[in-house]
């Protein structure tokens, strides 16, 4: 298994502000938020006492994103994190977090995957017909289900609207995709 990339160190100092150690200059929240998204660790520590600050920021970061109308977390959700606070031990809510984040990358992962076979030029359903329109769509989904970590996570706040558009792209995927089927089986 490849060792994982080092996080980037982000140095605290006196004055609050924080430097990136990889590039020498100073940061704020939100490029700390830009990292995240593009899929990099970060540390932060403090300068001075090496106490490290990362989940304090990180908190911070979220903070500032539900404060701006960008609602990722539902409310019942947020209660149940601060419940988790009030049981000894933490209660499950932590590991039940990291499971489901877990898999939820695992998945992504394995769907950027399939996608990366089936684009390769040997695969012989690139010769297909309808083959660009399906690639094309499956696309789109994925892009969907990450958001590109740009737009947050799906469901984040979108409303009826949203969820009707959704249904109507899923409709239009399961008819393009029993399309194909049926062009596969004229095939065989």
């Amino acid at each position: 298994m490849a060792e994982q990339e080092k996080p980037l160190l982000i140095k605290r100092y006196a004055s609050r502000r924080l430097y990136n150690t990889e590039t020498s200059d100073y940061v704020t929240l939100e490029d700390i938020a830009g990292f995240i998204r593009d899929g990099r660790e970060v540390q932060i520590m403090d300068l001075k006492t090496g106490d490290d600050l990362t989940r304090q920021y990180l908190l911070q970061i979220i903070a500032d994103h539900e404060s701006r109308g960008e609602n990722v977390l539902p409310v019942t959700v947020l209660n149940d994190l601060v419940r988790s606070y009030m049981v000894p031990g933490g209660g499950v809510m932590p590991q039940f977090l990291q499971a489901s984040f877990d898999m939820l990358r695992d998945s992504q992962d394995k769907m950027v995957e399939k996608m990366a076979a089936m684009n390769s030029a040997m695969n012989p359903m690139v010769q297909m017909p309808g083959f660009e329109a399906l690639k094309a769509q499956q696309e789109a989904f994925l892009k969907a289900m990450t958001g590109g970590f740009s737009g947050g996570w799906p469901g984040a706040g979108g409303g009826a609207r949203e969820e009707d558009a959704e249904g109507e792209d899923l409709d239009s995927i399961k008819k393009q995709l029993a399309e194909l089927q049926d062009k596969l089986s004229k095939l065989s």
